[in-house]
């Protein structure tokens, strides 16, 4: 990712061109997004909640400091309405129906079988940087910037999330 150009989109969404967001959206989304969904552990509600997110950044963009950590900034905003949805909303039953489909062999639904397995049996911290690097596709040093943590941290956490993913599988026969 190109942060100068990021900030640069960011400074041009601040004074006032719109056109800016669509780059600004498709640079953050991802993470945005898997942060949330830790939190809520339902797609429709993570997808809700991520939209909300970015109107409420659009709506409070002055308050972003320049060559701070946006992501994290993001990232920040879109935890607090996770858990203020959470608060709300705790004794609401799951949207995902189909959360259990996985047993039945489908093929696509492998995938979020395996990020419902890294929600459960990783830390907060693992989840993310698993979902940053092998999902969204950033470069660890990308990470270590975005959360704010030396590269080496991200890169012990990440290979600790990957051997407790391996054997969780490997404990339950799954190739």
């Amino acid at each position: 990712m190109d942060y100068k150009k990021l900030e640069k989109e960011i400074e041009n969404l601040k004074s006032g061109n719109v056109s800016a967001f669509d780059y600004i959206y498709n640079c953050t989304s991802l993470a945005v997004y898997f942060s949330i969904l830790h939190i809520v552990k339902d797609k429709m509600y993570a997808e809700d909640i991520l939209q909300d997110t970015f109107v409420r950044a659009v709506s409070c963009i002055s308050q972003y400091k320049k060559d701070t950590n946006f992501i994290g900034w993001l990232c920040t905003i879109g935890k607090s309405l996770a858990l203020n949805h959470l608060k709300k909303y705790r004794h609401e039953t799951s949207t995902d129906f189909d959360a259990e489909s996985y047993k039945y062999g489908v093929t696509q639904t492998e995938l979020p079988y395996i990020f419902d397995i890294a929600t459960r049996i990783l830390s907060t911290d693992e989840y993310e940087i698993i979902m940053l690097c092998h999902v969204s596709g950033y470069k660890r040093r990308e990470v270590a910037q975005m959360l704010n943590m030396p590269i080496g941290t991200v890169t012990w956490k990440n290979n600790e999330a990957l051997k407790k993913l391996k054997k969780y599988l490997e404990k339950e026969n799954i190739k």
